[in-house]
C-alpha cells in the first residue's frame, strides 16, 4: 500500500497561483462538434461481400473522394471474415480475416493514399469494432 502524502498549505496555494496564471484554456469552438450539423456524420464505406481486389479499388476511391471534399475522417467496415469463403481454400486459415488485415495494409503500401493519410485507427464498438477501421484524412 502507498503511503498517502498530503500536500502542504503552501503546495495548495502554489497550485492555485499557477492555475491562475495560466488564463483561460476552454477548448476551441471549432473543436466542438455542431449538433445536427453535417459535418459531423462520418462517411462510411462497407466493403462486406467484396473481393480484395474489388474492395482495394473501392477503397482507393473512397479516400480520394474524401479527400477532395476535405473531409478528416472516415469509416470502413471491412467485416471480421465470419463469413468469408476462407475454408474453400486450405492455404489461408479461416480464423483470418483478409479485408480486415489487408485493407490498412493496402492504404498503407500505396504511395498516393499514404500521402493522404495521418493515421489509420480501430474503430469503436459502436462504429463496428473489430469489423471497421477510422482512417484519418491530412488537410489539402
Amino acid at each position: 500500500m502507498k503511503k498517502k502524502i498530503i500536500a502542504s498549505l503552501k503546495d495548495k496555494q502554489d497550485w492555485e497561483a499557477f492555475t491562475k496564471s495560466m488564463g483561460d484554456i476552454s477548448v476551441k469552438v471549432s473543436d466542438l462538434p455542431k449538433q445536427g450539423h453535417e459535418s459531423n456524420i462520418v462517411p462510411k464505406l462497407d466493403l462486406h461481400g467484396l473481393s480484395l481486389s474489388e474492395a482495394n479499388k473501392e477503397v482507393e476511391k473512397f479516400i480520394l473522394k474524401s479527400f477532395k471534399k476535405g473531409i478528416k475522417k472516415i469509416l470502413i467496415v471491412t467485416g471480421k471474415g465470419l463469413h468469408s469463403k476462407s475454408y474453400d481454400n486450405p492455404y489461408v486459415s479461416e480464423k483470418f480475416s483478409i479485408l480486415k488485415n489487408a485493407v490498412p495494409d493496402y492504404i498503407y503500401k500505396d504511395k498516393n493514399l499514404a500521402t493522404k493519410i495521418s493515421k489509420i485507427v480501430p474503430a469503436s464498438i459502436e462504429d463496428g469494432g473489430a469489423g471497421a477501421i477510422n482512417v484519418f484524412l491530412k488537410k489539402k
